[in-house]
């Protein structure tokens, strides 16, 4: 699977997720776009979008992205780190266009 991580979103996650295609907004240039032209730029280029953004849903017209969201609920990597198997299964099962927030 091709993930995009958005700003928010802990860089060295990608290495609990090592069979996946992972890429930040910042490494292709795209850190400066805002959610809506960040989404529309991602469709085509990848599958999944991992953001710590909990208002995305709220801000935006997701039904418009055939992009899957993966919302994680802190930008802490202690934290996440503490979750990487969780991550990893929810990475693992979600589908082409589905929303889904994780809550520990």
């Amino acid at each position: 699977m091709r993930i995009l991580f958005d700003q928010g979103t802990p860089a060295p996650l990608r290495h609990s997720l090592p069979t996946h295609e992972v890429k930040t907004a910042f490494e292709i240039g795209w850190a400066e776009l805002e959610n809506g032209n960040l989404l529309a730029e991602a469709v085509g280029h990848f599958d999944l979008l991992i953001t710590t953004d909990r208002n995305l849903n709220h801000q935006q017209n997701l039904a418009k992205f055939n992009l899957a969201i993966l919302v994680l609920p802190t930008t802490s990597w202690p934290e996440l780190r503490e979750h990487t198997g969780e991550i990893s299964e929810a990475v693992d099962t979600i589908q082409p266009s589905d929303y889904l927030e994780l809550k520990w």
